[in-house]
């Protein structure tokens, strides 16, 4: 397990809040994935995977609001940057065992800094898009174990959770 920074990039020496000058940072390939899940019931489940939701296709439209989601993190998370995204995918995975779907990004560039706030943000829109669209019929679920699976490129190279 590697060590945490001891050193907030996105503060000054003053400790107020900035955002980090990239350009002196090669551009590379850069990748990251999150996941997470929206638990429910196994009838909230049913009703999804059957598509008898009253809104339409619950997945089809998370995966679309994940897929916008990346794009617009920048205007949502106040230091992040304007990235030019080169991929956004999202796999909306119905899961009995939770019961629940499990929500996983994949987010890809060339740029100076990586996407994992992008891939983040698209499973938590996911997610939140699938509670929207089925709580008339479950107030009840849980979004749930939002993380970051994998980062790759830039100086730090490679992160991999170990789960």
């Amino acid at each position: 397990m590697s060590q945490a920074k001891t050193e907030l990039t996105h503060f000054d020496a003053e400790g107020r809040a900035h955002m980090v000058d990239v350009s002196d940072k090669p551009v590379t390939a850069r990748i990251a994935i999150a996941r997470g899940s929206v638990k429910m019931s196994a009838e909230t489940l049913a009703l999804i995977t059957e598509g008898r939701a009253k809104k339409g296709d619950v997945l089809g439209v998370a995966r679309l609001a994940g897929i916008m989601a990346a794009k617009k993190t920048a205007d949502l998370i106040p230091l992040c940057h304007p990235l030019p995204i080169t991929k956004v995918s999202l796999d909306l995975t119905p899961d009995p065992s939770l019961p629940g779907i499990v929500v996983e990004a994949t987010v890809k560039t060339g740029g100076q800094t990586g996407v994992e706030m992008e891939a983040l943000t698209a499973v938590s829109v996911a997610c939140l898009t699938i509670y929207d669209m089925v709580k008339a019929v479950e107030k009840s679920m849980s979004i749930e174990n939002i993380h970051l699976i994998l980062k790759y490129g830039g100086k730090s190279g490679r992160y991999e959770t170990k789960l």
